[in-house]
């Protein structure tokens, strides 16, 4: 809806800067204006009732200009090409990998020299994990922010950062960095000035001088880290104040019912934007508004935030896409795409934690009927949005999807999960897993698993046993795993040293600053003689490293791979497999995984369920030619086996 006073206030406003609205800057001129009125909407909801909403509404309308002006030529340059049809964020070419800096490779000056390791592998996209200033042994691995806008110095120098994005930029690559909302560190400079007693900055955070509004919140948020972290609130010695902190101690919650603090953290935002990044990956959006009564997790205001912010970056910086990092439940993860007006207009990537659990669930169950339970809700993303697909990430793995995907399937969902537990821990009698249960709830038997894809997988004590049989098995099942985070729709993101094989890092059991966090167990030191084994034939490092990029070779030659929203899922002939169609237009081809330790028959009438059934198929993970038989014939995938298969006639001749 177009607003005639609106639309004067800006122009008023960018006739006091070198803006040219006629000329050079009128797409930003045009962008402004389409996304004004949904701005102004947006911040009303949250700061109407302030009784200084003027001053902060022409503050925000500040914050866009100068992001803007500020903006470098290259990197507006770099905005307009990547306006296209379809977002370039979905295409099939893009693959990642997340790291932390330190442990990949010591910097971020010798991180530009890995650049032609990434190239070799197939990885255009670098998820460098928080590399901003945290406090050495209060750090929470640099998710505890103390300085927003300086690099830590045991990573290097904002210097250091620029011209490793150069540098990337040349080479055609994307860079993804982690901006915490939800808090800051309590030794960043708003907390320190909290603690002297300054109001303002104590409005900042969620600070109150005695325990009777804290208790009304405890009462109904739950404990993120029981074990480690118990409460939500901390008591701060030097103002007498209890301040809330959901995650750790050191770390304290920002409050957004401020409209100064929104501006701020939006201001970092643009900062990063302006540096070049190409994802900004929302660390823990589901918590960043609180409200008495409720768990203050997924509110509707922190809704509200994330599409602000959407419309501000669309507007100022449209070059870069929002992830929001929220680990929650099929039905509130679609949520943060954005709903009604602002459909496909909140984030544009989320995690596809779900599929990634329900993969580990099918691994060790060897039945795919939860994960088929669960694709209801995971199909209904919007279009133009895209998903981070993984099979292994920093953190470690929740088993938190619904219980009614587990009956579905025909198991009680507490036994189900006590089993995948006791299976990933390596206490069942039949399982070759060597990982370990984090933050256990003593209270609920909650838990949630930690341990690198080749550990889980059964490389550790595949190598134990010096049993080739068992190594090779271990690898089918990290390949096929991969296989379906690659081929599913999304942006692909590995881990670093799953590439090789990397198995459980004890090491940090030696560490007093971690030894009481298993998850560092699957954040592995690497040892470049080890990845340089990845050019030995024969080696684990060789046969992994050499599958992984013909994987993504595979992906990035197959256009109908790209995130259009366009995956249907086969019924499921044969519990032990787990098949899908991607297909734009008459373009069609089918992924199948089989979960099981043995050879698995899928009927060929799986084929023929979605339009008419193709006479042959090429299967682009052996190459290999299949005439599709009768119905009562079977297509044989191998234990762990898997196939990418395309009708015969659609496979290009050379």
């Amino acid at each position: 809806m177009y607003k005639n006073n609106l639309h004067k206030q800006i122009v008023e406003l960018l006739q006091q800067t070198p803006i040219n609205i006629s000329k050079k800057d009128s797409s930003f001129f045009s962008r402004f204006i389409a996304n004004a009125t949904a701005i102004e909407a947006l911040f009303k909801q949250l700061y109407a009732q302030n009784s200084q909403y003027s001053f902060y509404w022409k503050e925000l309308l500040q914050s866009i200009i100068h992001a803007y002006t500020q903006r470098p030529l290259t990197l507006l340059e770099r905005d307009e090409q990547k306006e296209q049809p379809t977002q370039w964020f979905l295409s099939n070419e893009l693959v990642g990998m997340s790291l932390y800096v330190d442990r990949f490779c010591g910097n971020i000056n010798n991180l530009e020299n890995k650049l032609p390791y990434f190239k070799e592998l197939g990885v255009n996209v670098l998820h460098l994990m928080p590399i901003f200033e945290s406090p050495l042994h209060e750090s929470d691995g640099g998710y505890a922010v103390s300085n927003f806008r300086k690099i830590d110095n045991r990573f290097g120098t904002l210097q250091d950062l620029q011209k490793l994005q150069n540098s990337m930029q040349q080479q055609q690559m994307y860079l993804m960095l982690d901006i915490v909302l939800n808090h800051t560190s309590h030794q960043h400079e708003w907390a320190i000035k909290a603690k002297k007693g300054e109001k303002k900055y104590q409005d900042f955070y969620y600070m109150f001088p005695n325990r009777q509004i804290p208790d009304l919140f405890d009462a109904s948020m739950p404990e993120i880290f029981p074990e480690s972290a118990p409460g939500n609130f901390t008591y701060v010695t030097d103002c007498n104040q209890w301040v809330m902190t959901v995650f750790h101690q050191y770390q304290w919650d920002l409050n957004y019912k401020n409209p100064e603090v929104f501006i701020a953290m939006l201001e970092n935002i643009f900062f990063y934007a302006n540096l070049g990044v190409d994802i900004l990956r929302i660390d823990a959006p589901a918590f960043i508004w609180k409200e008495i009564g409720t768990t203050c997790q997924n509110l509707p205001q922190a809704h509200t935030l994330l599409q602000l912010i959407k419309c501000c970056v669309e507007v100022a910086t449209p070059g870069m896409a929002l992830l929001g990092e929220a680990i929650v439940a099929p039905k509130k993860i679609m949520q943060y795409f954005g709903t009604g007006l602002y459909e496909a207009h909140e984030c544009d990537f989320a995690y596809n934690a779900t599929q990634m659990a329900l993969q580990w669930d099918a691994l060790a169950t060897q039945d795919v009927r939860v994960m088929l339970a669960a694709q209801e809700d995971l199909v209904k993303k919007p279009f133009g949005t895209s998903w981070i697909t993984y099979t292994r990430c920093h953190d470690d793995i929740g088993l938190g999807y619904e219980d009614n995907s587990i009956r579905k399937a025909g198991y009680n969902p507490y036994e189900h999960r006590r089993y995948l537990k006791n299976y990933y821990s390596g206490n069942t009698d039949n399982s070759t897993a060597r990982g370990a249960l984090f933050s256990v709830n003593p209270k609920t038997q909650d838990a949630r698993i930690s341990g690198t894809l080749a550990s889980l997988c059964g490389l550790e004590f595949a190598l134990a046993q010096q049993n080739e049989n068992f190594i090779e098995m271990a690898i089918a099942k990290i390949m096929m795993m991969q296989a379906q985070s690659f081929f599913l729709g999304g942006l692909p993101m590995l881990f670093y040293g799953d590439e090789v094989g990397y198995t459980n890092d004890y090491s940090y059991l030696n560490d007093p600053t971690k030894s009481y966090d298993n998850r560092w167990m699957h954040r592995p030191i690497i040892d470049w003689n080890k990845n340089d084994r990845k050019n030995i034939p024969g080696t684990i490092e060789n046969t992994i490293f050499t599958q992984t990029q013909k994987l993504l070779q595979i992906r990035k030659n197959l256009p109908i791979l790209s995130d259009y929203s366009n995956i249907t899922w086969l019924t499921p002939h044969n519990i032990h497999v787990a098949g899908f169609m991607r297909s734009v237009g008459l373009e069609r081809i089918y992924a199948l995984f089989n979960y099981s330790n043995n050879a698995a028959y899928l009927t060929w009438y799986a084929f023929k369920e979605h339009g008419d059934a193709p006479k042959k198929l090429y299967n682009y993970i052996n190459q290999q030619v299949y005439t599709v038989g009768a119905d009562y014939e079977y297509f044989i995938l191998p234990p762990y086996g898997m196939a990418l298969l395309a009708p015969w006639l659609d496979v290009p001749l050379n």
